[in-house]
C-alpha cells in the first residue's frame, strides 16, 4: 500500500462524520434560523396555496418550545421575545393539537375583543373595513369547473391590507360569533379562507398561547401542483408555478 493510501475504514468513517456535522448543522439552522413549511390546505386562499413552500422565521419572536423539532418545556417562557403585529402570517402549534403545525393570520392581540357578525370582522367593537374585488377564480376539484369566488380586501388598523375569500357567502357556520376577549399572552388567528378555515374562532383551536408560536411566514420559495411532490424535480417544468417563486409574504 502506498503510504498516501488511506484505509477503506478511515473512507467510511471520514464520510460518517461528515454526514453527522451536515445533520447537526440543519438541526441547528432549523432551530435558530429558518424551518422550511408546506402548505397543506386551502385555509389561507388566495394568499397560499396547497404546494406552496415557505420559510418559516424562528429568531422573528424570540425562540419557544416549539422552536426546536421537538418541544423543549424550558423554552415555554421564551427568549429574546418580540412581540408579533397584528396580520402577521404566523404558523403555531394549538394548545388541542400539539404535534400538528397550522398557519394562520393573526388577528388579535391579548386584551384584545374579536368578533365576526355577517362575515363582517368587527376588532374592539370597531369593523374592520373590507371592499369587493375581482373575483378569485378557483378550481374546486381537479377537472372541475372554475368557479368565482366573491373576494375582499381588508384593512386591519395600522393600515396592513390583504385578500380573502368568502366561499360560502356572508352566513357561513363561522360567519357569526361571540364576542372573544384574548387573555393576556394569547393570541387570535383566522384563515384568509373565511369559510374554509379552523381557526380561533373554532374551540378546537381556540386562543393561542404565546409559547405555541412557531415562526413567521416570511419567504415562498416553491411551489407547485399538489399532485407533484417537491422532490420529483423531472417533473418540475409543467407542475412549478412560476409566477410564486422567491418572494416575500404579505
Amino acid at each position: 500500500m502506498k503510504q498516501h493510501d488511506k484505509p477503506k475504514g478511515s473512507f467510511f468513517t471520514e464520510t460518517f462524520k461528515t454526514l453527522i456535522y451536515a445533520g447537526l448543522l440543519a438541526l441547528v439552522f432549523r432551530t435558530v434560523a429558518y424551518e422550511p413549511f408546506n402548505i397543506p390546505s386551502e385555509s389561507m386562499l388566495p394568499n397560499l396555496l396547497i404546494g406552496d413552500y415557505l420559510f418559516v422565521s424562528k429568531p422573528s419572536y424570540g425562540y419557544g418550545m416549539y422552536s426546536p423539532p421537538l418541544p423543549v418545556k424550558a423554552l415555554e417562557n421564551r427568549l429574546f421575545f418580540t412581540p408579533p403585529l397584528r396580520g402577521d402570517i404566523i404558523v403555531f402549534r394549538p394548545v388541542s393539537r400539539p404535534d400538528v403545525s397550522y398557519i394562520k393570520r393573526l388577528i388579535g392581540l391579548p386584551g384584545d375583543t374579536v368578533q365576526v357578525r355577517d362575515s363582517i370582522l368587527y376588532l374592539n367593537g370597531e369593523e374592520v373595513p373590507r371592499a369587493a374585488i375581482t373575483a378569485y377564480v378557483h378550481e374546486r376539484r381537479p377537472g372541475g369547473l372554475p368557479e368565482p369566488i366573491p373576494t375582499f380586501t381588508e384593512t386591519l388598523p395600522g393600515g396592513k391590507a390583504y385578500t380573502i375569500l368568502e366561499m360560502d357567502g356572508d352566513m357561513g357556520g363561522l360567519d357569526n360569533t361571540p364576542v372573544f376577549k384574548v387573555p393576556p399572552g394569547h393570541y387570535f388567528f383566522m384563515g384568509d379562507n373565511r369559510d374554509r378555515s379552523a381557526d380561533s374562532r373554532d374551540p378546537s383551536v381556540g386562543f393561542v398561547p404565546e409559547a405555541n408560536l412557531v415562526g413567521r411566514a416570511d419567504i415562498l420559495f416553491f411551489s407547485g401542483k399538489p399532485e407533484v411532490a417537491f422532490w420529483e424535480f423531472w417533473k418540475w417544468p409543467f407542475a412549478v408555478r412560476y409566477d410564486r417563486l422567491l418572494h416575500r409574504l404579505n
